[in-house]
């Protein structure tokens, strides 16, 4: 009796961003998956078909928001589906994604604020009990080298739980605004409180709250 080997079909993987911190960790995880080849680690300067070359079906974009949109677009171009860790999405980005993707039916991308299931389940609950209070404050904490600030994770918790904030600048130096993406007025469970949420950042730690004046 001859053995059957359960051979599945790897999925071709390249990472951008791949000598990052974060990128790193995505090669490390992709090349110790069973289900996935790593087959192209791309950083700054070096050439984006390489990952086409190398047979990519799959980018795992880690890099800044100065450069992921231009990452995208050639992605979709070339029918490569796309994870993106990188933020800094606001919703006039996340309409220009969906218009090239009208054009590539075929193309997936999912841009995923935080990876974490913890980060998740946090902000699904963030936005299920903003309804019930007059005023949120989100803070985070992180290393001073974070290229964005507030993160992600932060800015999509906004959008989860109020109206669009305001931006506004920290009392403590060094002094820094951003401007906030748009955030539901309603849910499927009920309408948002009128809140008015604003943004205030330290050396390590930022928060937005979210309530009346």
């Amino acid at each position: 009796m001859s053995d059957v080997t359960d051979e599945r079909e790897q999925i071709r993987v390249g990472v951008l961003g791949a000598r990052g911190r974060m990128g790193l960790e995505v090669c490390k995880a992709v090349d110790a998956a069973e289900d996935l080849e790593l087959v192209a680690m791309i950083d700054q300067g070096d050439w984006l078909f390489n990952a086409s070359d190398a047979g990519a079906q799959v980018l795992v974009d880690f890099t800044t928001p100065d450069v992921v949109m231009d990452n995208l677009h050639w992605a979709v171009d070339q029918g490569i589906n796309m994870v993106v860790g990188t933020t800094g999405f606001t919703d006039q980005r996340l309409d220009r994604v969906r218009s090239w993707l009208s054009h590539k039916p075929g193309v997936g991308v999912i841009i995923a604020p935080n990876f974490g299931l913890g980060a998740v389940l946090m902000m699904q609950f963030a936005a299920k009990a903003a309804r019930y209070f007059e005023s949120v404050e989100i803070i985070e904490k992180h290393h001073p080298r974070k290229l964005d600030a507030p993160s992600g994770t932060a800015t999509h918790t906004a959008r989860l739980t109020g109206p669009r904030p305001t931006a506004r600048r920290c009392r403590t130096r060094p002094r820094r605004s951003w401007p906030v993406p748009a955030a539901p007025t309603s849910t499927a469970s009920g309408s948002m409180p009128s809140a008015r949420p604003v943004w205030s950042h330290t050396r390590r730690s930022c928060s937005v709250r979210r309530g009346r004046r």
